[in-house]
Order: C-alpha cells, then structure tokens, then sequence
C-alpha cells in the first residue's frame, strides 16, 4: 500500500427528510444569535421561510447571490453583515450562495452554516472562489468551511430536473478527479467510487420521478461524498478548464462542468488508468468518459459549449487561458500542451462524445 496523507473536514453533517426544522437549534450550537440568511433571487422565498424558523435570531436576508462570486457581489454581502452587526451566515441554496457565504466568512471570520439546495458539494469544503475583472481565481481557507450543514432532500424537491442532472453532474467531477488527485488516499477513494455510483442511480431516478424523496435522498447523499472529497484534496485539468469557462467567459457553473468532465478525463485516461476503472466500476459501464457522456445526454443535459453559451471566437482565448498557471496534472498540462487543449475544447463545443 502507498503512503498517505488524509485531512478530514470536521464539520457537523444533519442528513434527512424535514431536517430544516432544526436549524434554529443548530444555529443556536454555533452560539449564533444575529444571523443573515444569504440566497439568490431567485430563493429568496426560501430564504424567508429559513428567517421565519429562525424567529428572533434572524436579522435579515441578503438575497443577491449570484454565478461565480463576483469580487462586488461579495463586498456587498460584507457591508450587509456589517451594517447589520451579524455574528453569522446561513446560506441557503446551491454552489452561488455558498460562494458568498465563504467570501463573507473569508473577510469576517463568522461561521457559516449552508443548507444545500442543489448537489454543488461546496458546503463541505475549505475552497473559495472569486471573479475579479473577468478572471476567477480559487484558494483554500479554514475559515470558510462551514461549521455545520444541514442535508434536507426535501428541499431539492423543487429544484428542476434539468438543473438536478447537471449539479449532479458537477458533484461527480469532484469525485473523478479525486480519484487521480496527486494527494489522494484510501478514504477519499471509498467515498468518490460510493458517491459516483450513488448519483449514477440517483440522476436517471430523478429524471423519471422528480418528485420521489428517495431519489433526492440519494443524490444529496452522492453529493455530500463528492464534496467531501473535493474538500480533502486537490483537483486537475477538468475543474482548471471549469474554473477558466465559467470566470472568464461567464458560462452557467454546473452546465460547464457537465459538459467538459468526459473530455478532460478522456484527456486524462491513458495517464490514470486505475481512477478510470474505479469509475467506470461504480457506473456499470465499460469506458468511464463515454459512459459520464452517456449518462448526461441520456438524462436530458446539455453535452455542448455551444449549447450553454461559449462562442467559437473565445476557445482559443480559453486554451491560452486555460495552460497558464496549470493546475497539478497526471498528464503534464503547460504551453507544450496547449494545441492538445484546444482540440479538447474543440470536441466540448461540439458535443461530440470523447474517442478513448
């Protein structure tokens, strides 16, 4: 066996069907007594009904969560908890309100507590992002893993099958690449392998009977595993490309890594046969890249750049982007790599399934 090195997150985990009427209990364990509920507009109805259960510990909501976390979207969300004197954050909702609540959390030091709405898996982890200027830039922080997340699957209920399938999508990324992580260990193989088989079930469940709790159940499960192992060690070309589209070029979060997973592990494959097999296994299938690419189009989801925003002229913008400052690798990425990048972008924006 090799060495290892293994990190755990330590946060509370509350997991079940109704469990969202026990956040003015868990909000009160973290001693939080003034609390800011965070959200998007879009959740904003939510978030009301999350200050309603929080009575007198609610101070208000800042319903203005938005993609990619831009550096005054977060600035904002700063003067909020400022001017309303907050000792702490519920973020209510997917990976956007998540983003802000680490932001927050990033410049304050006040604990979060998340409630995830979507499979984005960000709530279990010490990664932050920022877009500043168009350029989104990560790092990792103690401070902005949330102290306790409460796993409501009766809360995705609502949540749109097409958007279900993607932000399943987006948390079974973080468990492949995990798989060929340069820090990986037998821990966070036993989860990835657990939660890509567990939303390899989930996703065609969903999409045939959105409104089946065990369906939600079993997503948010897969989730809660990817994440976590998203949290313990480090990602590669596939969330660096995610991370280089989104940022720069704006596209939708969980559409992107929906689309550009299959072709970065494609890229990958031949340098990581092992972490291939792994997932292949947990899937049923013979070709790990062809089958996520399956599994996406069979389910409803977008498997082309073009179709979620990505303009022709910007993919060479995007190879030059995506070689600078490269992520950690199992096959070497860099300058060398950089007309080898723009084909797989090429196939991306196509949506051709991945050839290995």
């Amino acid at each position: 066996m090799e060495d290892f090195v293994f990190n755990a997150q330590a946060a509370r985990v509350v997991f079940g069907a109704g469990s969202l009427q026990k956040v003015s209990h868990e909000a009160g364990l973290l001693q939080m007594q003034r609390v800011l509920v965070l959200a998007t507009p879009e959740q904003a109805e939510q978030a009301q009904h999350v200050a309603d259960l929080l009575g007198d510990k609610a101070v208000g909501i800042h319903a203005k969560a938005v993609m990619h976390v831009p550096i005054e979207t977060a600035r904002a969300g700063c003067d909020e908890v400022r001017r309303l004197n907050a000792d702490g954050v519920i973020a209510m909702g997917g990976g956007s309100t998540t983003g802000l609540a680490k932001a927050i959390a990033l410049e304050t030091g006040l604990p979060i507590l998340a409630i995830p709405t979507t499979y984005a898996g960000s709530e279990v982890t010490s990664i932050y992002g920022l877009t500043d200027q168009g350029v989104k830039k990560t790092g990792k922080d103690p401070r902005v893993l949330p102290r306790t997340v409460i796993y409501d699957p009766e809360l995705s209920l609502t949540l749109p099958v097409s958007l279900s399938i993607t932000s399943g999508m987006n948390a079974m990324a973080h468990a492949a690449e995990g798989l060929y992580a340069q820090d990986r260990n037998p821990m966070t193989r036993l989860m990835a392998i657990e939660g890509i088989a567990a939303l390899g079930k989930a996703l065609p469940l969903i999409r045939l009977h959105p409104n089946h709790i065990e369906g939600r159940s079993l997503a948010l499960y897969g989730a809660w595993l990817c994440g976590s192992v998203l949290g313990s060690v480090g990602m590669a070309l596939h969330h660096k490309l995610c991370h280089t589209l989104g940022g720069s070029f704006n596209l939708p979060h969980a559409e992107v890594h929906t689309v550009v997973l299959p072709h970065a592990l494609a890229f990958n494959a031949l340098a990581a046969p092992s972490a291939m097999q792994d997932i292949a296994n947990a899937l049923g299938v013979g070709n790990a890249p062809q089958g996520l690419f399956q599994l996406a189009k069979d389910n409803g989801a977008p498997v082309a750049l073009k179709d979620i925003g990505m303009k022709a002229a910007d993919l060479d913008h995007a190879a030059d982007l995506a070689v600078q400052s490269p992520y950690w690798n199992p096959k070497p990425i860099g300058p060398a790599q950089r007309d080898e990048i723009r084909t797989l972008l090429q196939y991306a924006y196509e949506g051709v399934a991945p050839n290995c």
